[in-house]
């Protein structure tokens, strides 16, 4: 299809670079003999549609040729393609991790990301493509995996909101300022690594034209080195890259930070007259015209066809009145096995407990004393699947839903097995055949409103209407008040919301120094592993947005809002001799013009200023943008500046040399700036 539309380079187009498959390699070595013949069918399939541009397969290390095999990981500077003729590619540079639900939110310090990619560029490394950067979000039911979250941030350089995430979006900026500095000598000049201690290098790019770059590393995870290259001396941060466009003068440095950082905030916007909810009780005593019935257990994906999170396993159980429970004794235990991933049981039409696997354990067990009378009692559980399968050999063997057994013990005859009796089923909950999500779905049932809707009830929706609010900031809706379930926007599905799974981790103090993994650097440790969910406003209408939500466990929904997202605070941290790389320029001759004193540059969102100037001290100041604190040199003009130069502005720059400051507050002692204004 793209080719008949002409869109590849080989014809004019702007497509220079395809791939077929992904990530397969680990599929092929589970499968063998069959795995290796379907990688040979689908690279010849490619190459055979004469696009005119490259093919590559990721993880592929056996890619038959013409295909390039390519690198997906945190770190690819290891990497070397099959063939020598083949470029040294990155196809995924993961910039963090997904976030699962259960579990803490991941995060990737700036300076290790752009000490991976310039570790890459230095033993040279042709292509890097960012994996993400920009975040999204899993709309609908479309998350890319079991307990994967609605939100898909990945912690990338731009934010599932569209938003700069600082400083990582501002150090990379650099990092590729800076390799784009040295590009006369990487695409034609001669590699040369050099020696500089035991844990130091240089990687040194000279061409015939006298066009010279050179990275220095400092592998060490512990101290500083200092270094001699050339006919000069340079001291390097531990786990850092530093960055030379003419092997002399040094315009960046991985763990040296020039960017700003910036402080997010989600505020509540107020809505008029607030949000008035009604509520709808689902009822499972009318699915019966939308049910079926079956001796023993079923598989609940291959059963639902994925049309919907939920199925209804619903069974009667008679019980004697002769049971010693029914005259004070303890009361028999349901225990219920499902292969995941979460489920609600239901005695007699009244919620019995809950119980949730996770993405590293999705099976689980219902284990409970339930409260039986005599004669027929029902039993319906209601399981939720929460993601499909999404990597690994086999999807046909992963399994969801009750799959026993299910047994009651406790009773005068000991255990009774209620795997293999009748059951009935029902694919989905009537609020989703009704489409009580819609628009024109949600008149056709009365809606409950005042005390009702605040009595938390399990199998409630819920609806309110709203206007959009002003303005063009990112907008979510807090839903830090709910259990779990599913949220539409006039009818688009936003997703799975559950906030009710608190995150499980160790969230600690977290240096960029040292591999990264992804359960290195971890926030939200205790609280709801996502809270916040993204509203796109080309969803929105001036007027009358129709908000549905389906909650399962019977939270608030008066404590849902709106809210907005935006730069709270913004900081910077910076040397009074760091570079400074937008001060920097190379000229044609190869020179690089190096500037006297390195500048601070703060910005705030759009549409906001900076109204205080929280923090700023120039001398030793101490501690972290949020927690800074004076040192015992400071600077007692440090706010002057800023006070002048950047209150009532969306951005300003402030040169960092001790004359804008008052004069210099400790001779011969390394200083720096730091500074932290308010946005609004």
């Amino acid at each position: 299809m793209m080719k008949a539309e002409r869109l590849f380079e080989s014809q004019g187009g702007p497509i220079i670079l395809s791939q077929i498959e992904n990530e397969y390699g680990p599929m092929e070595y589970e499968l063998g003999a069959p795995g290796r013949s379907y990688t040979n069918w689908a690279a010849k399939m490619a190459v055979g549609l004469g696009t005119g541009v490259p093919w590559v397969m990721c993880k592929q290390d056996d890619a038959p040729d013409p295909i390039i095999n390519a690198c997906n990981g945190f770190y690819c500077d290891y990497f070397s393609p099959n063939k020598a003729y083949k470029p040294k590619m990155w196809t995924e540079a993961w910039t963090g991790w997904f976030t699962k639900f259960g579990g803490p939110v991941p995060y990737r310090p700036a300076e290790d990301m752009a000490f991976s990619v310039a570790r890459f560029i230095q033993k040279g490394g042709s292509f890097i493509n960012y994996y993400m950067f920009h975040g999204g979000t899993n709309f609908g039911r479309t998350a890319g995996g079991p307990f994967i979250a609605t939100s898909y941030d990945y912690d990338a350089p731009l934010d599932e909101y569209g938003l700069e995430r600082q400083p990582k979006w501002g150090h990379l900026k650099d990092l590729h300022r800076a390799i784009k500095l040295c590009e006369p000598a990487l695409v034609s000049g001669q590699l040369t690594r050099i020696p500089l201690g035991n844990y130091q290098e240089a990687h040194q790019y000279k061409s015939k034209s006298g066009a010279c770059s050179a990275f220095l590393a400092n592998y060490n995870q512990r101290s500083y080195a200092k270094v001699s290259f050339g006919k000069n001396h340079y001291n390097l941060p531990p786990w850092s890259i530093s960055i030379l466009p003419d092997c002399k003068n040094t315009v960046y440095n991985t763990a040296r930070v020039g960017a700003q950082t910036s402080r997010m905030k989600m505020v509540r916007v107020p809505v008029h007259g607030g949000l008035s909810w009604q509520a709808y009780n689902e009822d499972p005593s009318s699915y019966v015209d939308e049910s079926f019935t079956m001796v023993g257990l079923v598989e609940q994906i291959n059963t639902t066809r994925d049309t919907s999170d939920y199925l209804w396993y619903m069974t009667d159980v008679k019980i004697n009145s002769n049971e010693g429970f029914l005259r004070g004794g303890n009361l028999p235990t349901l225990t219920v096995l499902s292969a995941g991933h979460a489920m609600h049981v239901f005695i007699n039409g009244h919620l019995t407990g809950s119980a949730y696997g996770s993405l590293d354990s999705p099976k689980l067990t219902f284990r409970r004393g339930v409260n039986l009378r005599a004669g027929f009692n029902k039993i319906a559980i209601l399981s939720i699947a929460v993601g499909l399968p999404n990597v690994g050999p086999h999807f046909e063997t992963w399994n969801a839903g009750v799959l026993g057994p299910v047994s009651l013990n406790g009773l005068n005859g000991g255990r009774r097995d209620l795997s293999w009796q009748k059951w009935t089923y029902k694919v989905g909950l009537r609020g989703e055949s009704l489409s009580l999500h819609s628009l024109s779905g949600s008149s056709s049932v009365e809606w409950a409103e005042g005390a009702f809707v605040a009595q938390k009830q399990p199998l409630t929706w819920y609806k309110t209407t709203f206007s959009a609010p002003a303005g063009d900031s990112p907008l979510a809706v807090d839903m830090g008040s709910m259990g779990k379930g599913q949220i539409w926007i006039n009818g688009q599905s936003v997703g799975r919301h559950w906030p009710a799974y608190k995150a499980v981790g160790t969230c600690r103090e977290c240096s960029y120094i040292g591999s990264f993994n992804e359960n290195k650097c971890l926030r939200n440790c205790g609280e709801a592993s996502q809270r916040w969910y993204h509203v796109p406003r080309s969803w929105l209408k001036p007027t009358g947005n129709l908000l549905v939500v389906f909650e399962e466990w019977g939270g608030d929904p008066n404590g849902i809002s709106l809210v907005r997202r935006e730069v709270d605070t913004v900081c910077a941290d910076i040397y009074e001799w760091q570079s400074t790389l937008v001060n920097y320029q190379l000229h044609a001759s190869g020179k690089v013009n190096k500037p006297l004193h390195p500048k601070v540059h703060l910005q705030c969102g759009p549409g906001q200023k900076i109204t205080t100037v929280k923090f700023a001290s120039f001398g030793t100041p101490q501690g972290t943008c949020g927690s800074y604190r004076q040192g015992s040199c400071h600077a007692h003009h440090s706010y002057d500046a800023f006070n002048r130069l950047c209150v009532g502005q969306n951005w300003c720059s402030v040169t960092v040399a001790p004359a804008m400051f008052g004069g210099d507050p400790c001779p011969n002692v390394m200083k720096k700036l730091a500074v932290e204004a308010v946005c609004a």
